[in-house]
């Protein structure tokens, strides 16, 4: 199983940003699929945003496609989340999942980190 740790959480106010960061060992970057999920609490997890660490090209799910950004940083094995014009409805926890091989969807993560929460006020 991958470690990942999470950081980045906070509180920010409508149409602000806020970038999270997922890091893991350098033994387990090439090749995995990376992705971030939310959660409201009640409410099932929901998949925001993968990307193939090969590299490959990043998607995004309809809600935030054009204000959230995946970018990675292979010298430091980390996932950058970067958020832009922030919503309430963007407030949950994030969880960094990974995978190893291809992207299949958002199924079959077999690694979550901790989760970073996220507030966006109005």
């Amino acid at each position: 199983q991958v470690q990942l740790v999470e950081s980045g959480g906070g509180s920010a106010q409508t149409g602000g940003s806020l970038t999270l960061s997922c890091t893991t060992s350098p033994y387990t970057w090439n090749g995995y699929c990376m992705a971030w999920f939310r959660r409201v609490e009640g409410k099932e997890r929901e998949p925001v945003a993968r990307i193939w660490i090969a590299p490959g090209t990043p998607y995004y799910v309809d809600s935030v496609r054009g204000r959230f950004t995946l970018s990675q940083d292979d010298a430091k094995s980390t996932l950058h989340l970067q958020m832009h014009n922030l919503k309430p409805d963007d407030s949950a926890m994030y969880y960094c999942a990974a995978r190893y091989g291809y992207c299949n969807g958002f199924k079959d993560f077999q690694s979550w980190g901790q989760g970073t929460p996220v507030t966006v006020s109005t």
